[in-house]
């Protein structure tokens, strides 16, 4: 079963998010990032929190109460509604950038 599927391991689907885990949920009501604005939050995340952050995109019926409550910070990848397979890809490519950023690689040209 994939981990999508309702039950199969999808964070809030049933509840099954860890006290360790501090979910970053992609929310279409959550805060807005540049990609300098998001790889300045992710490294001063790094630099001060030893626990991951679990990055969180929801099912198309949206998130479990477990997710909604655990999450500390909430993102919006735009105001577009997005095919949550897509949002995996944005944020996925989001992130590399933002660590790209950090690094000094010239992958991203801030434009």
């Amino acid at each position: 079963m994939d981990r999508e599927d309702k039950g199969a391991g999808n964070p809030g689907a049933d509840g099954d998010v860890s006290q360790t885990d501090l979910p970053l949920r992609a929310d279409s009501r959550g805060k807005e990032f540049s990609s300098e604005e998001l790889a300045r939050f992710l490294g001063e995340y790094q630099d001060r929190n030893p626990l991951p952050l679990i990055f969180a995109i929801g099912p198309a019926d949206g998130f479990g109460e477990a997710v909604r409550g655990a999450a500390q910070h909430s993102i919006s990848l735009g105001r577009m509604t997005l095919a949550h397979e897509l949002a995996r890809v944005v944020l996925l490519e989001q992130v590399y950038r933002a660590f790209t950023i950090l690094k000094g690689h010239p992958y991203h040209s801030a434009h």
